[in-house]
C-alpha cells in the first residue's frame, strides 16, 4: 500500500537534495547514494530515487533495479514499532508462521507492510539467534520469546495503551514510560 509523504518525509527529502548537491556525479556513487537515502529517510521513497537518477544522469529504472537487488533497501516507511517475527528453523517448527499470521490479522497488514498511521511495520526474520525462546518476535529491539497467538494481541494492545497514556500526559512521542 503506498504511503503519502509526511512533513518529516519532505524535510528528509530536502536533506537528501542537499547531500546530493555535494556528491560526485558517478555511477559508482549509486549504492552509497541509496545508503545515504536509507540513513536519512529510513526507507527509499520514489521521490528520492528520482532525485538520484537525475543527479547521476541515469534512468530511474536503473536506480530501482539496483535498489531492489539488495536486501538492505526498503521501499515502505518503517513503523515506529517495527515488528520482526523469526521464521528460522526452531521458530518455524514451534509455530512462528502462526505468530506472523496473527500479527498480520491484528494489524491488518501483510508481512513487508506498514500500517497507514506508521505505528507498526511487520517483517519476517531468518533467525534472531534466540532459538531456546522459540517462537520469537522482536518489537523494536526488545525480544519477546515463547510467543503465542494471545501474546501478539497483548503486545499490540500494550503499545496502544502506552501511546494513549503518553498523549494524555501531553507527550506526542508515544515513548514507553517504564
Amino acid at each position: 500500500m503506498p504511503h503519502a509523504l509526511t512533513d518529516d518525509d519532505r524535510r528528509n527529502l530536502e536533506v537528501v537534495k542537499q547531500r546530493l548537491a555535494v556528491t560526485a556525479v558517478s555511477r559508482t556513487q549509486l549504492i552509497p547514494i541509496l545508503q545515504m537515502i536509507m540513513s536519512v529517510c529510513r526507507f527509499v521513497p520514489t521521490e528520492a530515487m528520482e532525485m538520484a537518477a537525475v543527479h547521476l544522469g541515469i534512468p530511474i529504472s536503473e536506480v530501482y533495479g539496483v535498489a531492489t537487488f539488495y536486501n538492505q533497501f526498503r521501499f515502505t516507511p518503517p513503523g515506529r514499532h517495527p515488528i520482526k517475527v523469526c521464521l528460522g528453523t526452531a521458530c518455524h517448527v514451534r509455530g512462528g508462521d502462526i505468530i506472523l499470521e496473527n500479527f498480520e490479522r491484528r494489524l491488518e497488514i501483510a508481512e513487508g507492510e506498514t500500517t497507514a498511521d506508521r505505528e507498526y511495520s511487520l517483517e519476517r526474520a531468518a533467525c534472531v539467534g534466540c532459538c531456546a525462546l522459540a517462537p520469537v518476535a522482536l518489537v523494536g529491539e526488545t525480544v519477546h520469546g515463547h510467543m503465542a497467538p494471545s501474546k501478539t494481541e497483548g503486545l499490540v494492545l500494550r503499545h496502544q495503551i502506552e501511546k494513549e497514556k503518553a498523549e494524555r500526559e501531553g507527550r506526542s512521542d508515544g515513548a514507553d514510560t517504564n
